[in-house]
């Protein structure tokens, strides 16, 4: 067994072009170099190896791969002794160590994708109902010689994907088990998972295809598809195109991260290779360490809607405890990373690229033009949303600098913020949300469930639910994440708690009470429980403050109070009799 990081240094290591070159006449053209293919026996210059992304490519017989792969198709090696050949001639010695021996069990599953990709990439390029995947690709200004280089292929929209992997000998059973089959709803018939989607391979750190992401083509559900989780897949565990990406972040000593597939290929293809994207999902930490792996510094490039600026700051937060710096490059209204460079070109992306700040600051910006900071309860809101990013910051001195920071921004003493920031555990904190292993049966029945029972019921209930609250009010964790994929529409970002909890409450359905009374009081408690929270903090801040700010403290807690009784009527009642030691609630 080889060590991943000493395949990385060996791979690093290698003068693709001196070793290829070996076997090719290699002319240079551009940042690439040319010849004839040595696997078709080509004669024209139909060959590419291209340094920066560390691979070959031929646009005839469509051999793609790393120098490994070279050796392994060109010289008949298994992947091991590649590994060690290229080691040999780099001068990087391989350590022994003791493992398993013999084939891996997975090895079928690699394969299996591996060759549906081939047939994929080869449907986009030759495949007459395909025609609408081109299209496509042409209106988005990306060419086929770009599609085929990135690996791009199209599902057919029949059976055909079986009948062409069987005829190849694959079993169903391991098609099935790599996620590229599903079962039919009557569990008899197997038919293909993506169907008339343009397909993105995924591929893992040792450059494997391991899963699929399917975009639909006109009219569908959902718009973007993922492969099934599969003994070669975790989607929470990988970055789409690090494998490419991770040479280019080292050098440039940043990772550019965007939201999408798309938008990684429209900023690959302007030239800048150092960008990656989460799979379909929020930023998970494993993705987040798998950055700071290969840099110290990463740039936040999504859609600065709001959305878009929702998933910014969980993103922002997450690679804040793996203790790197953070900025967040500003898009112009309505412009996301692919249409500023198709609208504008690079030089607008660039200039985006180098005015990026820091993410507190970001948030600070965005919170002083709402005027936040205009009022003692918007200051005091304001430090609500700032708060969890000064905690994410595990790196001592850039939290440090973050307390600084906002203790000037909203007015108030640097100690007093110090011991709210270390107060994580004291009644009332807003704390991260955890993606909670509750059991399904034990989600609470409360207000955050019937608002999201309202939206699965579909519109106008959605819209409603999701312009009178917002996602920062949901305590439940699985609740959240159902809120925001919902009100996003990207079913796709929940994991597995959060899948079975969605699944339960579309299974539970509404009750017959009228929906009007429902969202009604169900806001109105969200509501209260904020003001509650609110209240809590001033009569912990009361014992810092002046005497002028003790007075203007109090009024605000009077006035917060009535609003919260407003909100809920029953409030003192309840309260009352919970201190005589009444029952219920």
């Amino acid at each position: 067994m080889i060590p991943d990081d000493i395949i990385e240094q060996v791979r690093e290591a290698a003068d693709l072009v001196g070793i290829i070159g070996e076997h090719v006449e290699l002319k240079r053209t551009g940042a690439d170099y040319r010849g004839p293919c040595p696997f078709h026996g080509g004669t024209h210059r139909n060959f590419a190896v291209i340094p920066k992304k560390g691979m070959f490519y031929c646009f005839v017989c469509h051999e793609a791969g790393d120098v490994f792969t070279f050796f392994m198709k060109k010289l008949g090696m298994d992947y091991p002794t590649a590994v060690r050949e290229v080691a040999r001639r780099v001068g990087v010695t391989i350590p022994e160590r003791p493992g398993p021996t013999g084939p891996d069990p997975r090895e079928p599953l690699y394969q299996a994708v591996a060759t549906a990709a081939d047939w994929y990439a080869r449907q986009l390029r030759e495949s007459p109902e395909a025609e609408i995947a081109r299209k496509y690709l042409g209106s988005r200004h990306v060419t086929m010689e770009q599609a085929q280089l990135q690996g791009l292929g199209y599902a057919p929209r029949g059976p055909e994907f079986l009948t062409a992997m069987k005829g190849l000998g694959l079993r169903e059973e391991v098609l099935l088990e790599a996620g590229l089959l599903v079962k039919r709803e009557d569990a008899k018939n197997l038919i293909p998972r993506f169907r008339a989607r343009l397909l993105f391979p995924i591929h893992d750190l040792r450059s494997r295809v391991v899963a699929f992401s399917g975009r639909v083509l006109g009219d569908g559900e959902p718009k973007y598809l993922n492969s099934p989780e599969s003994p070669v897949f975790h989607k929470g565990k990988l970055l789409y195109n690090l494998h490419v990406a991770k040479h280019a972040m080292r050098k440039a000593e940043r990772a550019i991260l965007v939201e999408g597939q798309f938008d990684v290929l429209r900023v690959t293809l302007a030239g800048i290779e150092e960008v990656v994207a989460p799979l379909g999902t929020g930023l998970t930490e494993d993705q987040a360490a798998l950055l700071q792996r290969h840099t110290p510094h990463v740039i936040l490039l999504y859609d600065s809607d709001d959305p878009g600026l929702r998933a910014t700051f969980r993103a922002g937060d997450e690679l804040l405890r793996h203790k790197l710096r953070v900025s967040v490059a500003t898009l112009p209204e309505g412009e996301d990373p692919d249409t500023i460079v198709e609208r504008k070109g690079i030089a607008a992306l660039e200039q985006a690229l180098k005015d990026a700040v820091d993410v507190l600051e970001r948030k600070i910006q965005i919170l002083e033009r709402k005027g936040f900071f205009g009022s003692l309860p918007g200051r005091r809101r304001a430090l609500d949303r700032l708060l969890p990013t000064i905690r994410a910051a595990a790196d001592p001195i850039t939290r440090e600098l973050y307390i600084s920071r906002v203790a000037e921004a909203a007015g108030i003493r640097k100690d007093v913020l110090e011991r709210e920031t270390t107060g994580n555990g004291e009644r009332g904190m807003v704390t991260k949300p955890t993606h909670s292993p509750v059991p399904i049966p034990g989600m609470p029945a409360n207000a955050e469930k019937s608002l999201l029972l309202l939206m699965m019921s579909g519109e106008p209930w959605r819209s409603r639910v999701k312009d009178a609250v917002d996602s920062e009010e949901f305590e439940f964790g699985p609740y959240r994440l159902i809120f925001e994929s919902l009100a996003d529409d990207a079913p796709d970002r929940l994991d597995e708690t959060a899948a079975r909890a969605y699944e339960a409450l579309q299974a539970e359905g509404l009750t017959d009470e009228q929906a009007d009374i429902v969202f009604e009081r169900s806001v109105n408690r969200l509501e209260a429980r904020r003001l509650d929270r609110e209240i809590d903090r001033i009569n912990r801040s009361i014992p810092f403050a002046s005497d002028d700010e003790k007075a203007k403290l109090a009024t605000e807690k009077l006035r917060l109070a009535a609003e919260r009784n407003a909100k809920r009527p029953t409030y003192g009642i309840i309260q009352s009799a919970r201190r005589k030691g009444a029952p219920g609630s």
